[in-house]
């Protein structure tokens, strides 16, 4: 039965990994569109919100990290709400405001809220620091630059700026829905998973690979940055 654990846990590894490295492209037919669209489009939109958020790799790996240890439905609600109100409100302000960021700069700062979450999951605040921060006010400010990097996403794309405002609602849903979707699957795959004892036994191996994720994507972003 531990083979059998490990073996999984390997493959988790390993699938999370290969996201990391593959994932969270703009495939050519979306950037096609976003060139050529002209007016309003709230479905279309809608669609590559939600298909953007669930290849989001690194804004999938944070609210992992964020959900990890939470078991109760309304927490998790509460938690899920800061950062949903962080991004949804950074992504209107950051396209409606035509604020540039560079993409590599916020790219490595959502790397870093991965490596801090689990950081934090694994009590290393309150081991070195000896202070617990408070954790809401961290999701809802990494939610903040989570939203500032769709932003920054969706810009790199000259599209038709008639009917942005109700574009840009349609895109956001969308990200809500993807998150939504992806969040589902993540809920019911740890609700299994916590019925077992390895749960507790690999949650130390499981933060440090979610950390290791992130210091591997700070690096990728920083390299692309002074390269760049």
């Amino acid at each position: 039965m531990k083979l059998k654990y490990k073996k999984l846990f390997l493959f988790t590894v390993f699938c999370t990994l290969s996201a990391t490295m593959f994932a969270h492209g703009v495939d050519d037919a979306t950037q096609a569109f976003l060139a050529g669209n002209k007016g309003i489009a709230f479905g279309p939109f809608l669609y590559i919100g939600a298909k953007h958020m669930i290849t989001g790799y690194d804004h999938l790996l944070f609210l992992i990290g964020v959900i990890f240890f939470l078991y109760k439905k309304k927490e998790i609600l509460i938690y899920i709400s800061f950062f949903t109100l962080g991004h949804s409100a950074t992504l209107l302000f950051g396209v409606l405001s035509d604020i540039q960021v560079n993409s590599y700069l916020i790219d490595a700062i959502i790397a870093a809220s991965i490596i801090y979450k689990g950081f934090d999951n694994l009590g290393g605040f309150k081991q070195i620091f000896g202070k617990q921060p408070n954790t809401k006010i961290a999701v809802l400010i990494f939610g903040l630059f989570h939203g500032f990097g769709l932003a920054t996403k969706l810009q790199e794309f000259k599209f038709d700026k008639e009917g942005l405002l109700v574009n840009l609602l349609g895109f956001n849903l969308g990200v809500e829905i993807g998150q939504f979707l992806a969040l589902g699957v993540v809920l019911i795959l740890f609700d299994f998973w916590r019925r077992h004892k390895s749960f507790m036994k690999f949650s130390k191996i499981t933060n440090t690979v979610l950390m290791a994720a992130g210091f591997l994507l700070l690096a990728f972003q920083l390299t692309g940055y002074f390269l760049n």
